[in-house]
């Protein structure tokens, strides 16, 4: 194996025998990581056969901790349950191997921040409702006069609002200006200004 790792592969089993053709496939898909992703200074992987215990339903449990330089784990240790492939050694191995490739592909994305962040809606304060039940305001917090109908308060909330209520919104362009989408009453920890 041509590797970089600075320890050499953790490779632990039980109730399993490790064939060579096991061993070249774990071999391949550490190598794998390392060519994609950068170095990886440790790798440690568990495997578990099923063994003669009823709780696995013969499948075989495939743990991985990866330690890369910049301080990053990958841990990868759940085996789906229920899932009969898991009763071949080779599966096991490359499913167990691709969840950590998109556990390390999820770290690097947030490392370049690709992963989309959602900006914080704003919140609000009802300031009015119609008598009639149909609309209301809300002060934004630079202190404009937002409207909204009832249509656009989330789970029937439009009851539940009185004046003074804490809700956050999406603002968008109505056919008469700005108003108030996708309104949510917050619950009891917002609903003091």
């Amino acid at each position: 194996m041509n590797t970089m790792m600075q320890t050499p592969l953790e490779l632990a089993y039980q109730d399993v025998d490790i064939t060579p053709d096991i061993q070249k496939l774990i071999d391949g898909n550490v190598e794998a990581l390392e060519q994609r992703f950068g170095r990886v200074t440790s790798c440690k992987i568990i495997i578990r056969g099923p063994g003669n215990r009823h709780q696995t339903g013969g499948l075989n449990h495939i743990s991985i901790r990866l330690a890369l330089p910049d301080g990053r784990e990958v841990n990868v240790g759940r085996t789906p349950k229920q899932d009969q492939r898991h009763a071949d050694l080779a599966f096991a191995v490359n499913d167990a191997f691709k969840r950590a490739r998109r556990q390390l592909q999820d770290q690097a994305r947030r490392l370049q921040a690709q992963v989309k962040t959602h900006a914080e809606q704003p919140v609000g304060t009802v300031v009015r409702i119609d008598p009639n039940g149909d609309f209301g305001f809300l002060k934004s917090s630079d202190g404009s006069e937002i409207y909204f109908h009832r249509n656009s308060v989330l789970e029937d909330g439009f009851g539940a609002l009185s004046v003074g209520s804490r809700v956050t919104y999406c603002e968008e362009i109505g056919a008469k200006g700005l108003q108030a989408s996708t309104v949510k009453l917050l619950g009891k920890h917002g609903l003091r200004p």
